[in-house]
């Protein structure tokens, strides 16, 4: 059972509730911004709410959960509006392991015979005889699994 603890109170200024009610009238937003509209105007104890709820009726009427009503108002509290609205931006990047010479190569051992001992190439192999060949640190069958798909090639069909 989650123990709600009344932490983080919003009153929100008459322009932000406009903001707010403007949001929930127009249907031209991602559900999550709306929802997340809904949630603050709802839980606004400010003068310019008319009718106050708790957050068990918000969370049954949105059909939400109460860590959801919580999180959005600490949002509100500590990074302001527009950051309750829309989250948190992504702010994690990936750089690509395998670039073009890369593919050349992984290619080019998946059309080679198959080692000793094997009667066809599996991914697995071939992401082992990458390493072991020392062209990349570390790569995973999955990967090998990409590039192959791009140029149709499967290392265990004859």
């Amino acid at each position: 059972m989650y123990v709600y603890a009344k932490k983080f109170i919003i009153t929100l200024s008459k322009e932000e509730r406009k903001e707010l009610e403007a949001i929930v009238s127009k249907g031209k937003h991602k559900s999550q911004k709306y929802q997340n509209a809904l949630i603050l105007l709802n839980c606004d104890e400010g003068e310019y709410q008319k009718q106050k709820h708790t957050n068990e009726v918000v969370s049954s009427v949105l059909n939400i959960g109460m860590r959801k009503i919580d999180r959005v108002k600490k949002r509100f509290v500590e990074d302001g509006l527009d950051m309750a609205l829309n989250g948190k931006e992504y702010e994690r990047t990936y750089e690509k392991k395998i670039d073009g010479d890369m593919e050349a190569h992984i290619i080019a051992l998946s059309c080679s015979d198959p080692s000793q001992g094997h009667s066809q190439c599996s991914l697995r192999l071939l992401a082992d005889k990458v390493v072991e060949l020392e062209y990349i640190d570390s790569i995973s069958y999955e990967s090998i699994k990409r590039v192959l798909k791009k140029t149709n090639l499967n290392p265990g069909k004859k």
